[in-house]
C-alpha cells in the first residue's frame, strides 16, 4: 500500500470507514515497526570500554619504578614510542633477569646499590651485575631528563661547573664528546670525585657505583635509547638531550646529596 491510499479521499467519504480502516493500519503498521526496532537496540551487544593498562607486580625482592613522567612526556625530542619501549621491553627485561638471578640467594636480600658493587668484583656473577646495573642505570636516567630541562645549572653546581669546565658550554663540549666517543653501547655520566666535577663514560652496563663513584646525571647511549627517533645520528640525540632534556635540579641534589 502507498502514500496515496491514505491521503487521497472523496468529498463525500472523507470521515467514511475506509479511511478510518487506512488511518488504524498504518498506526498498527508504525507500532510493529518500533517494536522491531526496539528489540533490535535491545539484543544489539554494546561494546565495554577497553581496561586500563595494569602495572605487573613484582616476581621478586625488586620492582620496576614508575616513570617521573608520562611517557610521551618528553616529545618531540624523545618520542613515546621510544619510552615505552626503553622503559616497557628494556627496563622491565633487567628487572625480570635480576629477580631471577638472585632467588634463593642472599643477594636477594641485599639495596639493588649492595648487589651492584658485591657482583662487580667477581667475575662469576658478572650476568647479576649486568642486570642489576642495568636496572639502576635506567632509573638513574629517567631521572636525569625532564620534559622541559636543558636550562642552566644554579648555586653551586653552576659555580662547580664554571671552575672544573670553564662554563655551561665546556661542559657540554666535553659530555658530548664522551658520549658520541663511547664506542658501541654504554653511558656518559657527569660525577663529582674529590670535590670536582668530572666526564666519564662507561661500556654497556658499567656504572660509576661500582666503583664507589657519585653520579648526578647520565645519557644512555645504547641504541635502543634514541634508534627509533634518530636512527644513526647519536650525536643529534645527545644535543637533545644537553639542551632541551637535562634535569639540572636533579644533578644538584644529587651534588647536595
Amino acid at each position: 500500500m502507498n502514500q496515496e491510499s491514505f491521503t487521497t479521499q472523496s468529498p463525500t467519504t472523507s470521515q467514511g470507514p475506509t479511511n478510518s480502516l487506512n488511518r488504524r493500519g498504518f498506526l498498527a503498521g508504525s507500532a510493529v515497526l518500533l517494536g522491531a526496532n526496539a528489540m533490535a537496540q535491545k539484543t544489539t551487544p554494546v561494546p565495554k570500554p577497553a581496561e586500563p593498562a595494569q602495572q605487573t607486580a613484582p616476581t621478586g625482592p625488586f620492582a620496576l619504578p614508575p616513570l617521573p613522567w608520562a611517557e610521551n612526556a618528553l616529545e618531540p625530542h624523545i618520542s613515546g614510542k621510544t619510552i615505552g619501549f626503553h622503559y616497557g621491553k628494556h627496563h622491565r627485561a633487567y628487572i625480570d633477569k635480576l629477580n631471577k638471578a638472585v632467588e634463593g640467594k642472599k643477594l636477594a636480600e641485599m639495596k639493588l646499590e649492595d648487589v651492584i658493587v658485591e657482583t662487580g668484583k667477581d667475575p662469576s656473577t658478572a650476568s647479576i651485575f649486568n642486570n642489576a646495573a642495568q636496572a639502576w642505570n635506567h632509573a638513574f636516567y629517567w631521572k636525569s631528563l625532564e620534559p622541559k630541562g636543558g636550562d642552566e645549572p644554579k648555586g653551586k653546581l653552576a659555580d662547580m661547573i664554571k671552575a672544573d669546565f670553564g662554563g655551561l658550554d665546556g661542559f657540554k663540549k666535553e659530555f658530548a664528546e664522551a658520549a658520541n666517543g663511547q664506542f658501541g653501547s654504554g653511558w656518559a655520566w657527569l660525577v663529582v670525585e674529590n670535590g670536582k666535577l668530572r666526564v666519564v663514560k662507561t661500556g654497556n652496563a658499567d656504572t660509576p657505583i661500582a666503583r664507589g663513584g657519585k653520579p648526578l646525571v647520565t645519557c644512555d647511549v645504547w641504541e635502543h635509547a634514541y634508534y627509533l627517533d634518530y636512527q644513526n645520528k647519536r650525536a643529534d640525540y645527545i644535543a637533545a638531550v644537553l639542551d632541551k632534556l637535562l634535569n639540572w635540579e636533579f644533578a644538584s641534589q644529587n651534588l647536595a646529596g
